[in-house]
């Protein structure tokens, strides 16, 4: 099995998130979260029943972002 969030995670502490928005579909995920990245893969979607778990992680990054 390839390790989708493990590796979508480790991206984000390497600092490779550029940005995120929720569509209501994408593709065929219905809702979706998209993540953008600065490399390749630079989009990945997210299913809703992650939500709340990448929810904390972006809160996280907002968090320390303004705490500098």
């Amino acid at each position: 099995m390839y390790p989708y969030h493990n590796k979508i995670k480790q991206r984000i502490k390497n600092n490779e998130l550029t940005g995120y928005e929720y569509v209501d579909t994408y593709k065929k995920i219905s809702p979706c979260l998209l993540l953008y990245f600065s490399t390749e893969p630079m989009l990945r979607p997210i299913r809703k029943h992650r939500f709340d778990e990448y929810e904390s992680i972006l809160k996280d990054i907002v968090f320390s972002k303004n705490q500098k």
